[in-house]
């Protein structure tokens, strides 16, 4: 059964990307979605059996090499955790195959995207089900290549070809430090296996490691390495660039990296090394600061975006730096179980944006829309459950795992779980502000895009020849000097985030609801975002946790934290609800009662608005600290080493004169006999003048 459920998206791949011209896009979509479709079936069987008493088995694929000591098995650990992660994956990425069938039906590569995805999904497959660090790695470098391959799907529009390079490099960064850890875990245990891994690292509680001159306690050191891949996968602060830049990306793709694979895959990882964090408590202390700071900074950009997928990714980074919160204070149980619900939520609000997107003509910039309820009313609704689970309304999704966290966060005795505490509190009102503005202003509201058609706006043509038939937007958001204007005609700021691909006279053409192959996958991720917390709570974070997770989770720390939420002051308890109220009224005030109050304020305080618009500045940072040095680096290499040493002593410098001489003997063969016969003259003329200065004697002189 494990075996089926990871190759048969690799087969639906094979069959897609070798044969797509032959069999057509028709049955390249069709066996690529049922392939998935299978697998998803048997991973909730999968589910069901494991979790049923939490055992754990290995199942052996095969020997895949050995190395001296390093031996590295080819195998499916199958836990608790590995059923979960195989739940989510094949779940969202089936919806995603089958809202990709209409939402890219117009694209004349459809056989390519739909191998890309099915690729993928099996990268993330062979992640989450590794048996050790080595295999691992090999899942966590295919989902780096798919993803390069889908973020820059449209591969002749540059701004996706940056996009994928960027997503591409920055995961570099991180997985250099990830490299480094599994090199020094297998220095200090002897092993790349998890079992073995875990078995030994008790006796290396107080290893030190000696590097760069200084001793350093193994396991932190090892954990921080093993963290920064994370850190890059997860788009933590600091590693978090890449994030926005993917949604150049066809908006399904945005749906399937930022819901339930490519980003989930640092937490997956802390969590299952999480025995080798449990004794690095300096590591956990880390991963906790890192997580509160995410949460909150990234929060603080979703307020001013207005790129509607842009707002959305800016809350997967900032609902990711939740679950590390929750995985670094200790109550490891409630980052997974907010991974598990935010997978529904977070695919249902970006399938629902493509849907929004496809009704309006390839529109994502905000200010561009509003009034679309009356139009895509069922949109609308499924927009409006997302919302409401993401921002942790009572008894949706969200609201189980969402609040667990920070109340854990709250009650935990780890150094920094009061920074933590704070950052999600603060987020969780910035969440609920920046939901309920782009519902406001997408859903509600006076119809903008009719007055934006009626002026004859001109799109940004797709600069590829395969997305002019897509129905996508995804344009990289630049630095254009064009203003917008609010509803009261007032300037807002430069349309700097506006991703319109085509030409279309908006208000030619009503917005309209999407077909049934893109409704179908949105309505079953509402019933998760709806129903998966009230329906799993107990058994991820409740009475029946033990029994659950099994052996998959540790639990002498886990459950203390769980334990002590109980304990929780009422406040704490309440305080997200209080927040997601707050943000409502705001967001409903701001955008509804005063639609100018955003832009009077974004006047009042420009300097705020602009760092928070920009991003904080860090693509800009990151350019002068990196990339520029790194171009001027390589210019020099290039002019003076490459160019001036090199050419200059090779191609330019001997090799040049070489051919200068040879060039000149070549004149001398003219093929005119009596030029011979004259150098041959000269030629007998000199050695007998060569003897008779030299004083050497001539042949069969005496002597």
């Amino acid at each position: 059964m494990y075996h089926a459920i990871v190759f048969f998206p690799l087969i639906g791949a094979l069959i897609a990307g070798l044969f797509g011209r032959t069999i057509g896009a028709r049955m390249s979509e069709l066996v690529t979605t049922g392939c998935l479709a299978f697998a998803c079936l048997l991973a909730w069987g999968a589910f069901f059996l494991v979790t049923g008493d939490g055992r754990a088995e290995t199942v052996h694929v095969a020997q895949w090499f050995t190395a001296g000591d390093l031996v590295v098995d080819w195998a499916f650990k199958v836990d608790t955790l590995t059923a979960v992660m195989l739940v989510v994956v094949t779940s969202v990425s089936t919806l995603v195959h089958l809202y990709s069938i209409g939402y890219m039906h117009e694209d004349p590569h459809r056989p390519r995207f739909f191998a890309y995805l099915s690729l993928f999904t099996f990268a993330m497959l062979m992640l989450v089900t590794a048996d050790n660090l080595v295999q691992m790695f090999f899942g966590w470098e295919g989902v780096g290549l798919a993803s390069y391959l889908l973020i820059g799907f449209w591969y002749e529009k540059p701004s996706a070809n940056a996009a994928a390079m960027k997503a591409f490099i920055v995961n570099r960064v991180g997985d250099f430090g990830f490299s480094l850890g599994i090199f020094l875990v297998f220095v200090l245990t002897g092993s790349v296996g998890f079992d073995a891994i875990f078995a030994k690292a008790p006796e290396l509680k107080d290893a030190t490691f000696h590097f760069l001159g200084a001793d350093w306690h193994a396991l932190t050191f090892a954990c921080l390495l093993l963290f920064m891949g994370a850190m890059g996968k997860s788009a933590q602060f600091l590693l978090h660039t890449w994030l926005p830049d993917a949604m150049e990306g066809p908006t399904p793709v945005s749906a399937l990296i930022h819901a339930a694979t490519m980003v989930t895959a640092g937490v997956f990882m802390v969590a299952r090394l999480s025995p080798l964090f449990e004794l690095a408590p300096t590591a956990l202390t880390v991963v906790t600061v890192i997580g509160g700071i995410t949460a909150f900074f990234a929060a603080t950009i979703g307020l001013v975006q207005n790129d509607i997928k842009r707002v959305i990714a800016y809350s997967t980074c900032s609902q990711l730096g939740y679950m590390f919160v929750g995985l670094g204070v200790g109550a490891y149980a409630t980052g997974v179980f907010h991974l598990f619900t935010h997978a529904f939520f977070k695919a249902l609000l970006f399938l629902g944006a493509g849907s929004v997107i496809h009704a309006m003509h390839h529109e994502q910039d905000m200010r561009n829309m509003g009034g679309l309820r009356q139009y895509i009313p069922f949109t609308t609704a499924m927009m409006t459950i997302g919302t409401l689970a993401l921002i942790g309304f009572p008894f949706t999704a969200g609201y189980y795992s969402k609040d667990a966290i920070i109340e854990a966060a709250y009650m935990s005795d780890r150094p920094g779980h009061v920074l933590a505490f704070l950052a999600t509190v603060i987020a969780a009102l910035m969440t609920s502000f920046y939901s309920w503005r782009l519902f406001f202003l997408t859903f509600e509201g006076p119809q903008r895009w009719v007055a934006h058609g009626a002026h004859g706006h001109d799109d940004h043509a797709h600069a590829d020849a395969h997305a002019a038939h897509a129905h996508d937007a995804d344009g990289k958001p630049g630095h254009h000097e064009g203003v917008a204007h609010d509803d009261k005609g007032h300037d807002v700021e430069p349309a700097s985030h506006s991703a319109i691909e085509h030409h279309d006279d908006h208000g030619a053409h009503k917005p309209h609801e999407s077909p049934l192959v893109m409704t179908i996958p949105l309505a079953v991720l509402a019933f998760g975002a709806l129903f998966a917390g009230l329906i799993f709570k107990e058994r991820f974070i409740g009475h029946d946790m033990d029994k659950f997770w099994g052996s998959a989770l540790p639990h002498h720390s886990g459950n203390d934290i769980m334990h002590k939420i109980h304990d929780a002051p009422g406040w704490v308890a309440n305080a997200p609800f209080v927040m997601l109220v707050l943000g409502f009224v705001l967001a409903f005030w701001m955008y509804l009662r005063r639609p100018d109050l955003p832009n009077r304020l974004a006047t009042s305080q420009p300097i705020l608005y602009r760092f928070l618009l920009n991003k904080w500045y860090f693509d800009e940072i990151y350019d002068r600290l990196f990339v520029r040095p790194a171009k001027n680096f390589g210019l020099f290499l290039w002019k003076e080493s490459d160019g001036r040493v090199i050419d200059g002593f090779g191609p330019d410098g001997i090799s040049a004169r070489v051919v200068d001489v040879t060039r000149g003997v070549v004149r001398l063969q003219t093929g005119y006999v009596y030029h011979y016969a004259f150098v041959m003259l000269v030629g007998v003329a000199g050695l007998i003048t060569w003897y008779l200065v030299s004083g050497v004697p001539a042949v069969g002189g005496a002597h």
